[in-house]
């Protein structure tokens, strides 16, 4: 095909689709169904419709601060009336609205009723399925590869990554995104993940030194979930639980916040206070990712229940109010990995929590939203200063944390480091004592480790 004879598919613009579906909602609500002002305005909505599946299988509109975006782009609508229908559809607490191919012109129809009705506390997804609506999602659903970003920091692990590790994020950022989508769980990906995470990531140093020590970007859900994975796995080990167990534990904390695929992703993100609505979509983001896995079936028991739970105090505090009732055990591990991942990750508003800094919030959150003694084993397994940390000693060396001894955590062995931070000039053995019984070294301080540092590949070696 010459240049001459290309064809070049049409810009398409979110904002008709949108505005006709507007105007379809206040027709149903105002004249009797089967009248011709209503066929003529779905006529219309379905071909607007119909051109933008001609590009591809889903047509994604998502409204963040007060912009119509289309597949993350934005588009900006100037005029009072574009104002009006996106303020109305945000009190109406719909942010976004997917539609994907096959979708027929009843459910077009059957969408705009639904939004002229009075809200109920029943989930959206099913009353649009009693309505038989099989390819329309409306509400909270912004998916995660939206375009919008953090100045600051980077979204996910930069550089190198241990390939095991590198794999179960990918395999984890399909399943969040495939969810955010509105399509059901893939469960065997869900299980190929955690046997991943179980077998192979866990036995990786250098896996577990990209997860444990402090990380300069702000993991996007998928990452996060993966890595408080992780360290529920080490705490896990920490208490000695059956591969059963572990298998249970790795599952539920893998999928705790896929909730979170369904708040948009500014407020997920947003750096400053949020405001009562915006505070009240991510606290639902426990129930909302309880019933997505309750839904979803094959996954074990308490899967769910750890979703539900893992806000939850030991003493009862927390959302969702569940009473006084005490979370499960479960649900308690998830908690103490979930509040070290997030406060050692990061934010686009402070930097990434030394380790230490991180031990000392769990301690000082023990016993009232935290179990103490779940606490003192994850600080046990993890230690002040875990694998992969860039640390410096009294002889003023550089080194990476090699391995730690759960009889002297304070005493890692280290790979020292040259000034460069490039090569590596022999281990030590930090808990090795003079002939007086005193320590030969002593770690001063952890450092945050400079832009393109790979302490992996130390830790690989």
């Amino acid at each position: 095909m010459t240049p001459e004879t290309e064809v070049v598919a049409p810009e398409l613009d979110p904002l008709p689709v949108l505005k006709g579906l507007a105007a379809l909602r206040w027709l149903t609500g105002t004249y009797p169904s089967g009248h011709p002002m209503i066929g003529q305005k779905l006529t219309e909505l379905d071909g607007l419709v119909r051109e933008h599946l001609r590009v591809g299988p889903e047509l994604r509109i998502d409204i963040i601060r007060g912009a119509a975006h289309l597949d993350g782009v934005s588009f900006d609508g100037n005029d009072q009336a574009t104002t009006h229908i996106l303020q109305e559809l945000s009190e109406l607490g719909i942010d976004s609205i997917h539609i994907r191919e096959g979708v027929e012109t009843e459910e077009l129809r059957s969408v705009a009723e639904f939004l002229w009705q009075p809200r109920t506390e029943e989930p959206v997804d099913a009353q649009l399925s009693r309505r038989r609506v099989r390819h329309i999602s409306v509400g909270k659903l912004v998916a995660l590869d939206t375009r919008w970003h953090v100045e600051r920091w980077p979204d996910a692990p930069t550089g190198p990554l241990d390939p095991d590790y590198a794999q179960s994020l990918l395999l984890a950022q399909q399943t969040f995104e495939e969810t955010a989508a509105g399509k059901a769980l893939d469960l065997m990906t869900v299980r190929d993940l955690v046997q991943l995470l179980i077998v192979k990531v866990a036995r990786s140093n250098a896996a577990l030194g990209q997860i444990l020590a402090v990380k300069q970007y702000e993991n996007l859900t998928y990452c996060h979930s993966v890595n408080v994975a992780m360290l529920s796995l080490l705490l896990g080990r920490q208490l000695a639980l059956d591969e059963f167990a572990m298998a249970a534990l790795v599952e539920a904390a893998l999928l705790h916040d896929i909730g979170k695929t369904k708040i948009p992703l500014e407020i997920v993100k947003k750096p400053g206070a949020l405001t009562k609505r915006e505070r009240k979509l991510i606290d639902a983001h426990t129930t909302i990712g309880a019933e997505i896995l309750a839904q979803t079936d094959g996954l074990r028991p308490l899967t769910p229940v750890v979703a539900l739970e893992h806000h939850r105090g030991v003493k009862g505090g927390g959302y969702p109010d569940l009473g006084s009732a005490v979370p499960h055990i479960m649900s308690q591990i998830v908690s103490v990995a979930d509040i070290y991942e997030a406060v050692t990750g990061a934010r686009s508003y402070q930097e990434a929590m030394l380790p230490e800094r991180a031990c000392l919030i769990l301690a000082r959150l023990a016993g009232e939203k935290l179990n103490t003694a779940l606490v003192k084993a994850f600080v046990n397994a993890i230690t002040f200063f875990p694998m992969g940390s860039l640390v410096r000693t009294n002889r003023d060396e550089l080194g990476v944390v090699m391995r730690t001894s759960t009889g002297d955590p304070l005493h890692p062995v280290l790979a020292l480091l040259d000034a460069n931070l490039r090569d590596s000039r022999g281990t030590v053995d930090t808990a090795t004592r003079d002939g007086a019984g005193s320590y030969e070294r002593h770690i001063v301080e952890t450092l945050r480790p400079p832009e393109g540092f790979d302490a992996g590949r130390f830790l690989a070696a």
